[in-house]
This record gives structure tokens, C-alpha cells and sequence, in this order.
């Protein structure tokens, strides 16, 4: 049924929050105001620049200040992009499952290709994943289904026959419009929006192993 897993990567394979979060304060710090709990920064990580601006100093790209605050706050990123950063608990034992079963799978994240290579070194992940897509790979990023539709021509694996799991919804936004089967990481980011279970994901993980089990009664190894 399934030939291939493809991940978001911030929220959903690895817990980049307190690197986020911690270049977010750094810079705050830097710009006179106080610094914010992890736990009010961390719904906006999967966001990225954007959702860190908006949760640190309550502004959008259309502030006069954005450009300047937003190439500040890649360069602090930049510098700690896997401080503390870490594979969830339950990814490395999903990865070996999914691998156990012969599928492939890699990696679709709108983080830019400058920060998005590094990390997945850094995180052990490069020699194992087949795909590394970011957001500057394809003319347009999530929830825009190019990226997805691109990993899996790399894959070569039908959309149809493909999973994409996120932590945000525009995850499965972008799975279904690809025509994946969407799966929800109910244990990530998730926004600030509507619950996962709005989102129209055909599953709803609350753990990485939930998905492991899905895959051992639907996938026959090879």
C-alpha cells in the first residue's frame, strides 16, 4: 500500500524548539525586551523567521522593522542550530521500523537549504534519508504541494503510494493536495490555529511509535 514516509523535520522528526526559541530571546535581549517562556514560543517554531518575529515582538514581514530583525535573527540561529536540538522520542525506532520495512523515506521542510543541510547532519539523519527537500528547493514551499510532489519524484514513488506526516496544517494542506495519505503529529508544534483533528489528516499520531504500528499492519516486508 505504501512505498515511502516523507517528514516535516522541525516538530515532526526533531525537537528544534529551544534553539529557535533560544536564538528568539537572544535577540529580544539584544533589542531591549524582555525574553519570553520557551512554552509561548515554542506553538510558533514550525513557523520559522515569521512565527518567531510574531511571537517575540508581535509583528508580520510588512513591518518596517522585519527585514532588518528577521537577517538578525537567522545570523544568532545560524550560530547554536543544534545546541539543543534533538530527534523526538520514539523517531529513531519509527526510522529503523520504516527502514526494517524497506521503505523509503526523506525529509520535506520549508526551512531554508542553508539551515535545513546542516541539521539533518548534525542530527544523524543524512546518511539515512533518501531526500532532503527545503524551502527554497521548489518555486513555491508548504502548504503548497511542490515540495512534497518533488520528494516524491526523487523517491520514485507515486504521490498515492506516499505518506507525509507534519505538526502544522499547512502539512496536510500540502500532503492531501499532493495526494498523500496526511498523518498529524499531534506531538509537535501544531500552531496556533485549529486542533489536529480539524485538519483533515487521515491519522492522528499522539507518539512517533503509533505510526511504527500502523505501518507493521499495513506494510509486508520486502
Amino acid at each position: 500500500m505504501f512505498e515511502a514516509v516523507l517528514f516535516d523535520l522541525d516538530g515532526t522528526l526533531a525537537d528544534t524548539a529551544p534553539d529557535l526559541g533560544g536564538a528568539a530571546n537572544i535577540l529580544l535581549l539584544q533589542e531591549g525586551r524582555p525574553e519570553q517562556p520557551l512554552a509561548a514560543l515554542r506553538p510558533y517554531t514550525s513557523q520559522g523567521v515569521r512565527g518567531m518575529l510574531r511571537a517575540g515582538f508581535g509583528i508580520e514581514n510588512t513591518h518596517p522593522d522585519y527585514e532588518r530583525l528577521a537577517a538578525a535573527f537567522l545570523e544568532i540561529y545560524a550560530a547554536r542550530l543544534c545546541d539543543e536540538s534533538q530527534l523526538f522520542a520514539g523517531i529513531p525506532e519509527l526510522l529503523d521500523r520504516i527502514e526494517n520495512l524497506k521503505l523509503g523515506w526523506g525529509i520535506v521542510t520549508n526551512k531554508r537549504m542553508r539551515f535545513t543541510d546542516p541539521l539533518v547532519e548534525l542530527l544523524q539523519l543524512s546518511p539515512r534519508t533518501r531526500c532532503v527537500v527545503s524551502g527554497d528547493t521548489t518555486a513555491a514551499a508548504k502548504p503548497s504541494p511542490l515540495p512534497i510532489l518533488h520528494a516524491c519524484a526523487l523517491l520514485g514513488c507515486a504521490p498515492e503510494k506516499a505518506i507525509y506526516v507534519g505538526d502544522d496544517q499547512r502539512d496536510i494542506i500540502a500532503g492531501r493536495a499532493a495526494g498523500c495519505f496526511t498523518v498529524a503529529a499531534a506531538y509537535g508544534y501544531l500552531g496556533n490555529g485549529e486542533a489536529p483533528d480539524a485538519w483533515g489528516a487521515d491519522l492522528v499520531i499522539e507518539q512517533p511509535e503509533q505510526l511504527a504500528t500502523y505501518l507493521s499492519q499495513r506494510v509486508q516486508p520486502k
